[in-house]
């Protein structure tokens, strides 16, 4: 016996009427987005390919030397000036040492010389009064001489009075070349001296410079903040041996503001161009918007400033569609930008 045929039971007109309304809210949902994206499409060029950027500075290191004290923690907030880390200072000071005495040594010598060529100046002085002197003298043994041998010629002198005559002026002269001889030693030793202690001075000089780079090294055993910032990973421990140049640590400039670099499609920039207002959302803050401007577009692609850029010409050729990094900065009075980290992802968008 066949059952009759029943209508819908209640329960199936319950689920129809619920699927119902989930097919249209479905379809209001998709129309709906669908607009949205149209209206992106038309107000913004869009790109998810963008980091946050900060100014990123390695902590370097001038000076060879043992790691004496480590006064950070990684990921520590650091005021400009602090001190970071110290280098064992004893070499630099022993060579700052060494080049103070080398030029006290020095400036002692020099006294010692100023002192002789004062007394070698006087000595000078005295040889010159004796050649006065002896000038002196041989003028009047001269007149002497010429005297007695006139008186000789009207025999009214001796020949023994003349020849002690010829005797006293040849003695007054000998008398005035001594002094005379004197006189240029004495100079001599004046520009001796004089020579010895300007080059001494040269090598104070010299010293001296040495020992301001012994005093720059010493300086460069503390090495401090160099501005408002957080240290990263530290890499280093007491007592490890550093060289001159190498990197210890890394800091991010907290004092210098952020910026993002976006990497727009060239098909997407013939509508961008500096000044235009920016809208960013970072991944890890999913709802919270940022506002900026295009600061300015790269001159060239990303791979045209690569190591090795893309040669074309070489044959084997695939168009790929290049990116071209835009600079975009914060505008004013956005506190929250503080929370977003370097390296950070970030949505853009272009108002056209």
């Amino acid at each position: 016996m066949e059952k009759p045929i029943t209508g819908p039971t209640a329960t199936d007109r319950v689920i129809t009427r619920i699927t119902s309304y989930l097919a249209v809210v479905i379809i209001i949902f998709l129309v709906y987005k669908g607009i949205r994206i149209l209206v992106d499409l038309y107000r913004y060029e869009e790109t998810n390919d963008a980091q946050v950027q900060e100014y990123i500075n390695p902590l370097v290191n001038r000076v060879d030397g043992y790691v004496r004290e480590i006064r950070y923690e990684e990921n520590q907030e650091v005021q400009k000036g602090d001190t970071l880390i110290i280098i064992d200072p004893k070499e630099y000071d022993a060579k700052k040492q060494e080049s103070q005495e080398a030029v006290n040594a020095a400036s002692a010598q020099i006294e010692v010389l100023q002192s002789n060529i004062e007394t070698s100046e006087k000595l000078a002085q005295a040889s010159r009064n004796q050649i006065d002197a002896a000038r002196a003298k041989l003028v009047r043994a001269k007149k002497d001489f010429e005297r007695y041998n006139m008186l000789l010629s009207q025999e009214s002198a001796t020949g023994q009075q003349v020849e002690a005559k010829k005797e006293a002026q040849d003695v007054s002269s000998a008398e005035y070349a001594s002094a005379m001889a004197n006189y240029q030693a004495d100079l001599s030793k004046i520009n001796n001296y004089r020579v010895e202690r300007d080059g001494i001075l040269a090598e104070i000089k010299r010293r001296k410079a040495l020992e301001q780079q012994a005093d720059l090294s010493l300086s460069y055993t503390v090495i401090t903040a160099p501005y408002h910032g957080k240290i990263s990973r530290k890499s280093i421990q007491v007592g490890q041996f550093v060289q001159a140049n190498q990197s210890l640590a890394n800091i991010v400039n907290s004092s210098m503001d952020k910026w993002v670099v976006a990497n727009f499609k060239e098909t997407q920039i013939s509508g961008i161009h500096d000044g235009q207002s920016v809208l960013l959302e970072a991944d890890a803050y999913p709802g919270t918007l940022f506002h900026g401007k295009i600061q300015s577009l790269s001159p060239g692609t990303g791979s045209s400033f690569t190591l090795l850029p893309p040669d074309n010409s070489t044959g084997n050729f695939v168009k790929v569609v290049q990116r071209i990094p835009i600079k975009i900065i914060f505008s004013d009075g956005y506190e929250d930008k503080a929370m977003l980290r370097s390296g950070m992802n970030m949505t853009v968008k272009v108002i056209k």
